[in-house]
């Protein structure tokens, strides 16, 4: 029978959010229920909140979660209860033309459940990102568990979102490898998942770029071999000077504005690449030359959930994790509860934390 739980709700534009009882049903054919454990407060949450994705209010928030499967529906192969999952937002469905042309990162026609979750009035709720984790128990596709080794919810969590995010735009669709050199641009979560990544891929120049000492000081210890102050010093040239006056073979833009894309463009070798990861908004806008597109060769790239195959990817990231390779524990800044959610968006804001984590 369906369950009464407490979970977190956006219930208009730029409104705080609330702790509500949640309606949760059986799971359906091709659905599950799994009990959260974990949700990290991603950045795009707060999108949620403030209009910025969608205005199909009420939003169950929460979506960068780890937990324990409740419960099957019919069909259900991919997972049984018990298991320990991650939560991704790419459920493949194996069938669309890009999962038939073997890119099955790129799928086009991604599954969520099909049943909604409800307040108890009946009022429909829209999960962020077809999940919604900040609840005790939640409703997912099958296909949106991926099963990991067990391992601390709060660290490996972070793989359903950001850390995945970053470490995929530097080693899937950055490509970096060994001996490389790579610059990233913007020192928060995503970008700091992104120089972890191209150490662990190999990379012997790893360059940081931020505007805050602070950020600049933390990228270090996830691999950071330099770093650059871009408030006081041009990064593109301090980029260029530590490659050889050439630019780096990758530089990934973890920010999302046309200021520092420029200079990722700029700074990137001839056929080098860069990865756009940053999430712009729908008004940002940037011009360059069409004679440098041209000249300088290589890949202007984006990075959708860092191109990421959750089947392949979290297994392979959480056994790096347990072999201390992949530091996802640096990643927690804090851990709370239900209750301090809104108090965390305006951590995340004003850049004091990498993560705050929900344990439930």
């Amino acid at each position: 029978m369906p369950q009464t739980v407490k979970g977190v709700i956006s219930r208009a534009k730029g409104a705080d959010v609330e702790v509500v009882d949640i309606v949760v049903p059986d799971p359906g054919p091709g659905e599950a229920v799994v009990a959260i454990k974990t949700c990290g407060v991603c950045h795009t949450d707060l999108h949620y909140r403030e209009g910025g994705i969608n205005d199909d209010y009420p939003f169950l928030l929460g979506h960068e979660a780890a937990g324990t499967v409740e419960a099957v529906g019919e069909g259900v192969t991919e997972v049984a209860p018990g298991d320990f999952v991650i939560l991704n937002w790419r459920a493949v469905c194996g069938q669309c033309r890009a999962c038939a042309k073997g890119k099955p990162w790129y799928c086009f026609n991604t599954h969520n459940a099909t049943q909604k979750m409800t307040l108890t009035d009946g009022t429909e709720l829209s999960p962020a990102l077809g999940i919604g984790a900040f609840i005790e128990k939640t409703l997912v596709a099958a296909g949106q568990c991926t099963k990991v080794p067990e391992a601390d919810a709060a660290a490996v969590g972070l793989l359903g979102c950001g850390v995945m995010a970053g470490f995929g735009a530097a080693v899937n669709t950055g490509g970096v490898g060994r001996g490389d050199s790579i610059a990233v641009i913007g020192c928060g979560g995503v970008g700091n998942a992104a120089i972890a990544g191209a150490k662990v891929a190999g990379a012997t120049t790893i360059i940081a770029v931020d505007i805050d000492d602070r950020k600049l000081e933390q990228a270090k210890h996830f691999g950071a071999t330099h770093t650059v102050n871009s408030a006081n010093t041009d990064p593109v040239e301090a980029i260029r000077g530590l490659t050889g006056g050439n630019g780096a073979d990758v530089v990934v833009e973890a920010v999302g504005r046309p200021e520092t894309y420029e200079q990722a463009f700029y700074a990137r070798d001839l056929a080098g690449t860069v990865v756009l990861v940053g999430v712009p908004t729908p008004d940002k806008q940037v011009t360059l030359p069409m004679i440098e597109i041209f000249g300088r060769g290589g890949a202007l790239k984006s990075s959708w959930y860092g191109d990421c195959l959750p089947s392949r990817d979290f297994p392979m990231l959480v056994d790096l994790y347990k072999q201390g390779r992949f530091d996802l524990d640096a990643f927690v800044t804090e851990r709370i509860g239900l209750g301090d959610i809104e108090a965390a968006f305006d951590k995340m804001h004003a850049g004091e934390v990498l993560r705050s984590v929900v344990e439930l």
